[in-house]
């Protein structure tokens, strides 16, 4: 498997993580908590598109994740691999900082559906960010 295709292919895991992310969160009603921001489980909707959930990106950003992903699987393209690169190091920090994500990932914090897809996740982000790389 070439570089390439292993960074369109952990790219596109982590996407579908980030997917299954917003579902669950939106129908568990699973706000974003980070240190220096909280949201509402009551706006966990209208949150997802700026702020993220619980378990995913903010959607402005899954959107020039699939597009990055689509051009980079055509052939190479230099600015498509930056913005995976850009994306997964943003996220890696997303997962971590966030509150029910760290949970999460603990042994007492195991949730059948929830821990796998932040498992997923973050692990697709560190290799975005890693395969990314010139």
């Amino acid at each position: 498997m070439s570089h390439r295709s292993a960074l369109v292919a952990v790219s596109g895991v982590q996407l579908a993580a980030g997917l299954a992310g917003q579902v669950v969160a939106l129908l568990r009603r699973r706000h974003y908590d980070v240190p220096f921001m909280t949201g509402s489980p009551d706006s966990v909707a209208r949150d997802s598109l700026w702020f993220g959930t619980a378990f995913s990106a903010p959607v402005y950003m899954l959107g020039p994740q699939a597009w990055a992903i689509a051009r980079l699987a055509a052939g190479p393209h230099q600015p498509a691999r930056q913005v995976l690169r850009l994306l997964g190091t943003g996220m890696v920090g997303g997962y971590l900082a966030e509150r029910l994500c760290r949970r999460r990932l603990t042994p007492g914090g195991f949730d059948p559906v929830e821990t796998p897809i932040v498992a997923v996740g973050l692990a697709g982000s560190v290799a975005m960010a890693v395969l990314g790389r010139p």
